[in-house]
């Protein structure tokens, strides 16, 4: 199937630079922070990093082994261990092309907020003025300039999932930039991804180091760093603690979706992929670990910021109301000063006790936020406040647009290399191949960039991958340990590296490995029935000016048909595929059997 004529990576640099531009993502810089504040600071790393030896690592070396071996994609390699068992290369497909559709709405948001950062006035740092000219827009003023515009001036995001208007151009032609710029990097196989990774893989670590320096210098970023290395060892005892770990393992290496075989599929047959995939594995989590250091500083700084606004606010609160002199009340003694006349003039500060608010550091930085929250809306407050701020927005969203343009090199490569194993489309060029799919995924992907878009990506997102990929990486894993047999795969092993795997791979793969992801198979059902209705949060324009954002609604009937859909099609996929080659296989039977030699 093509076997002769595939191509290789030109060194295996280039090979582990692609494995860490797909693993190391979004979710390195939006999910494990925000994990880190639900889970105790510091102390989540000791889950994450025993799930890491327990499970992350094993089930990488396993797809990369398999990939190299087989030397083709997820399809090919699946039927080749076992014609049944194809099915589990096409539920790999299938789920990488519902990522597909939206990931790359995020690289559009990336560029829409770059290009707006090349202003004098970033236009998130201050709410626009009403049609009347005397104030800001209700809608602006009740939430937060940065929330405005995420929602109102990038979404235009309409008041429910079952309201829909038109296209945003502006998002279109953004999304459109995203997937020509995606092209170019894939045009020509891994001849063009090869060279692309050196800079997707080692750009964004400069970013990053650049703002750790920035970071590090921001008043209050210590209370930040401080906060995150402070473990709550108490959440230790906490399960969800331990399966949110398993979990961000799993989905940060980007297990399942058949792009590591794909990657893989293009070694040469003898490479060291073992070492490659302790190297990968690490660089993975110790990128998390930086990444959230710099996020904790950004967090510290804003907190901070907002803490001393509110001690601000008090203080002019109490000087006003009691004609007390300019000097007398600082930000260091103002709970001082509020228990002192909440004594000496009870009737007077009861009078103003509404408008008090509940000033605390500590609860500024309770406050998790994650994904497209942390991303576009956080971090946006937090650049505004920065000096030259336009500087590091644009270092920032270039960082966030490189971080996911390489994540969707993997992406894309994960449904080609498969159908570039077809004999059926063999014959046609990778230039034509590659654009038809990106035209194909571009066109659906439109959907994202209408008024209820967003609800449609938090629904893709919420459901589209996260089932199926369990079920595909269980199945994987039960496949090579139970079906094509622990010997036999390292026997394979052998003959690539020129020794055995040792007692630690095997006993992760046919025992620890597997018990986890069915652990995590059955948590994933449980939480989803007990769950009830699926909701999702909606912004609703007339609530927000009543403080009621978000509104938290359930989805509609069509709503739920289509997570039902998203959960199932690709699952389906496996028992299917079976059913069709025992159905080919039937009918082939009584042929050779009845036709003379």
């Amino acid at each position: 199937m093509g076997k002769e004529a595939r191509q290789n990576w030109d060194n295996p640099v280039q090979f582990v630079l692609a494995c860490v531009s797909y693993a190391v993502g979004l979710g390195n810089v939006w999910r494990f922070p925000y994990l880190c504040q639900m889970h105790g600071g510091g102390g989540f790393l000791i889950p994450y990093l025993i799930m890491l030896v327990l499970e992350g690592i094993p089930l990488f070396y396993m797809e990369l082994a398999i990939g190299q071996k087989m030397s083709l994609g997820s399809i090919g390699a699946w039927t080749a261990i076992n014609p049944y068992l194809g099915g589990i290369g096409v539920a790999s497909v299938v789920t990488s092309m519902y990522l597909c559709l939206y990931y790359n709405i995020i690289n559009a948001w990336s560029f829409w907020y770059l290009f707006h950062s090349f202003q004098s006035v970033l236009p998130w740092a201050e709410c626009p003025l009403n049609s009347n000219r005397t104030g800001p827009i209700e809608e602006c003023e009740t939430g937060t300039s940065t929330e405005y515009f995420f929602y109102r001036e990038t979404l235009n995001i309409s008041s429910s999932i079952e309201e829909n208007g038109g296209i945003h151009m502006g998002q279109a032609l953004c999304l459109l930039l995203a997937w020509v710029i995606t092209y170019l990097f894939i045009a020509r196989g891994v001849k063009s991804t090869g060279k692309v990774v050196y800079f997707t893989a080692i750009f964004p670590y400069v970013v990053l180091f650049i703002y750790l320096i920035r970071g590090f210098t921001l008043h209050g970023a210590f209370n930040g760093v401080a906060y995150m290395f402070t473990p709550k060892l108490e959440q230790l005892a906490n399960p969800t603690t331990w399966i949110n770990a398993a979990t961000q393992i799993f989905f940060s290496l980007g297990l399942g979706f058949g792009t590591l075989i794909a990657f893989a599929s293009y070694n040469q047959y003898n490479n060291n992929f073992e070492r490659q995939a302790i190297i990968v594995s690490f660089i993975n989590c110790g990128t998390s670990i930086f990444a959230s250091v710099v996020t904790f500083s950004i967090y510290g700084f804003k907190a901070t910021v907002n803490y001393e606004n509110c001690l601000e606010r008090t203080r002019l609160l109490l000087l006003n109301t009691f004609n007390l002199a300019e000097d007398s009340v600082s930000m260091d003694n103002v709970f001082e000063w509020i228990e002192k006349l909440n004594t000496t003039y009870p009737q007077q500060f009861a009078e103003i006790a509404h408008k008090l608010e509940g000033c605390d550091l500590e609860s500024e930085l309770d406050t998790a936020v994650e994904g497209t929250g942390l991303a576009f809306i956080v971090y946006s407050e937090a650049i505004m406040n920065m000096p030259v701020s336009q500087l590091w927005s644009v270092l920032y969203f270039l960082m966030l647009l490189l971080l996911g343009m390489g994540s969707m090199l993997g992406n894309i490569m994960a449904i080609i290399t498969p159908l570039r194993d077809f004999k059926l489309l063999s014959h046609i060029s990778d230039e034509l191949l590659n654009g038809l799919v990106c035209v194909f995924c571009l066109l659906l992907g439109l959907g994202f960039t209408t008024t209820s878009g967003n609800y449609w990506f938090t629904m893709f997102n919420d459901y589209g991958a996260n089932f199926s990929l369990l079920f595909v990486v269980l199945a994987e894993v039960i496949t090579v340990s139970y079906i094509y047999g622990i010997k036999r795969f390292e026997k394979d092993i052998e003959d690539m590296l020129g020794h055995r795997p040792n007692w630690y791979w095997k006993i992760m793969w046919a025992g620890v490995s597997p018990l986890l992801l069915i652990t995590l198979f059955i948590v994933y059902i449980v939480n989803y029935i007990q769950g009830g209705t699926p909701t999702y949060q909606a912004w609703n324009k007339e609530l927000v000016s009543w403080g009621s954002f978000p509104l938290l609604t359930d989805y509609p009937v069509f709503g739920q048909l289509f997570i039902a859909l998203l959960l199932v099609s690709s699952v389906s996929c496996v028992p299917l595929t079976a059913l069709y080659v025992y159905c080919r296989e039937r009918k082939r039977r009584p042929a050779h059997t009845g036709s003379p030699e």
